[in-house]
């Protein structure tokens, strides 16, 4: 007899509780070995002043059992308030966000029957590494941030997902031709990790014409893999155009612990009803009991629950005249899939998982490259809105500076300044690019930075925010302006 694995259970918010009993009840019916250890997270947890939405002694929790089957939560509106799906994520290393989105027909009406894409999203970085700011009047930034480490771990989850559950194509969404340096660096690791796998095909779209090819055509992509708001829309995007988002079921994989969840919301209106659709967090269960070492079970559920859709037994959000046998609530629905545990659909494809499904994912040491690093100029960002782009030119240009001299000013990533466009609409947002006196491209000191900023503050100029433009073995590590 295998030892039961502990997992911590979440009842969340809204239809949070409803969902997650029938789907503990369906898993425990067909023999999952698990313990609970229970926590409360969300609402509630917000009201009494933890902004994060979860507190101390559930942290102990999770990282006592590295296993979350979490239930949709509501984050309260206004200000304060952190997203607990980014803060658990990002707290435990879960780098890696699985979404299968598949399509049923007919039982779930969809325009792609034969759609069966795993979108692989990176969990952590880019914009929801959550740093903005307000810098001026007229003006507010998100920082995009996209690293080496994090994303060869997340492009090498891919290529093993695929391999190991004999996928045939891995493809990249970016948008590299306008974010040379970030989605750039997720492109080009890529195709750099890509070449250790040779029996996998690989293919990069941009992620607007790829996301308008999965929209029209899904069949022909098989595991995507993205940085994380891409991956954040599109697995939606791609769970709707399957059938429904309410039968889409995540998994979140770390190193050091897995979080398990439906992709849908709280749906506060539809809670207390028995009406809501419990397959999303039914199929992260199924994930869940995959990634535990549990596969007969998680196959006797998945295999169970499509012979329940295939006997036309349908909640009211997939229910369709003339299709469907019954509308069911949400508890008749589990007791339906119970009814039919060790029972395998007869239309849809039955699913089979195996042990070796498991099977830790080989990670790379993350390599570390040594490059010679030198700075060369310096951004500096002013709120200034007493005149024109060729009026700020001019009054800067007189800065008497030892080694730097201003080299162009740009306003929202346009160049302005100098022989800027009299098109040009402004804000009151403005990056002044200082460049090595001696010769373009030569090293400038941190003392050379200081100068113009004292310059600037001797000016009554309000600078704030500068960032270093550094050369690495002698390529740019920055951008020009738009319009050099």
């Amino acid at each position: 007899m295998s030892k039961n694995t502990p997992i911590t259970v979440a009842y969340g918010d809204g239809i949070g509780p409803e969902i997650m009993d029938a789907t503990l009840r369906i898993i425990q019916a067909a023999g999952a070995r698990i313990d609970i250890e229970t926590i409360e997270i969300g609402e509630k947890v917000y009201m009494r002043g933890e902004s994060s939405g979860i507190e101390q002694s559930s942290w102990d929790s999770l990282r006592r059992t590295k296993v979350f089957l979490k239930a949709p939560i509501t984050t309260p509106q206004g200000g304060g308030f952190k997203s607990l799906n980014v803060t658990t994520r990002k707290t435990l290393g879960l780098y890696a966000n699985i979404r299968p989105c598949v399509s049923y027909p007919p039982y779930v009406e969809t325009k792609h029957p034969n759609m069966d894409v795993v979108i692989v999203r990176e969990n952590e970085e880019d914009l929801y590494a959550g740093i903005e700011h307000r810098q001026t009047e007229q003006v507010y930034q998100c920082l995009k941030l996209i690293s080496r480490p994090g994303t060869e771990k997340i492009v090498r989850y891919a290529f093993e997902y695929a391999e190991q559950n004999n996928r045939k194509k891995v493809t990249c969404f970016t948008k590299d031709n306008i974010m040379k340096f970030t989605d750039g660096l997720f492109h080009k690791i890529f195709d750099e990790i890509g070449a250790e796998y040779p029996n996998i095909e690989k293919e990069h779209w941009i992620v607007d014409i790829g996301a308008a090819k999965l929209a029209d055509t899904p069949e022909v992509f098989d595991v995507i893999v993205m940085p994380n708001l891409y991956g954040d829309i599109l697995s939606d995007v791609a769970a709707q155009i399957a059938g429904s988002v309410g039968l889409a079921g995540s998994a979140n994989i770390g190193d050091h612990g897995a979080m398990f969840e439906a992709i849908h919301g709280s749906a506060p209106r539809r809670a207390g009803q028995n009406m809501a659709n419990p397959s999303g967090l039914l199929l992260g269960a199924v994930m869940m009991l995959v990634h535990i070492d549990q596969p007969d079970i998680a196959t006797k559920v998945h295999n169970a629950w499509l012979k329940t859709l295939e006997d036309g037994i349908h909640t009211y959000d997939i229910f369709n005249e003339g299709l469907s046998i019954e509308k069911v609530g949400t508890r008749e629905f589990a007791d339906a899939v119970i009814a039919r545990v060790g029972q395998q659909p007869q239309k849809l494809k039955p699913v089979s998982y195996k042990t070796g499904d498991v099977k830790k994912f080989r990670q790379q040491e993350i390599r570390k490259i040594e490059v010679d690093k030198q700075l060369v100029g310096v951004d500096v960002f002013l709120d200034w809105s007493a005149g024109s782009a060729e009026e700020l030119g001019n009054k800067l240009g007189n800065m008497n500076l030892k080694n730097a001299f201003l080299y162009m000013i740009s306003n929202r990533g346009v160049k302005v300044w100098p022989n800027g466009a009299p098109e040009t609409f402004c804000t009151d947002h403005w990056r002044c690019r200082f460049k090595s006196k001696t010769k373009v491209g030569d090293p400038i000191s941190h003392d050379d930075i200081l100068e113009i900023l004292q310059t600037f503050r001797n000016m009554g100029m309000d600078f704030i925010k500068t960032e270093g433009l550094y050369s690495f073995d002698g390529v740019k590590g920055y951008t020009e302006a738009q319009g050099q």
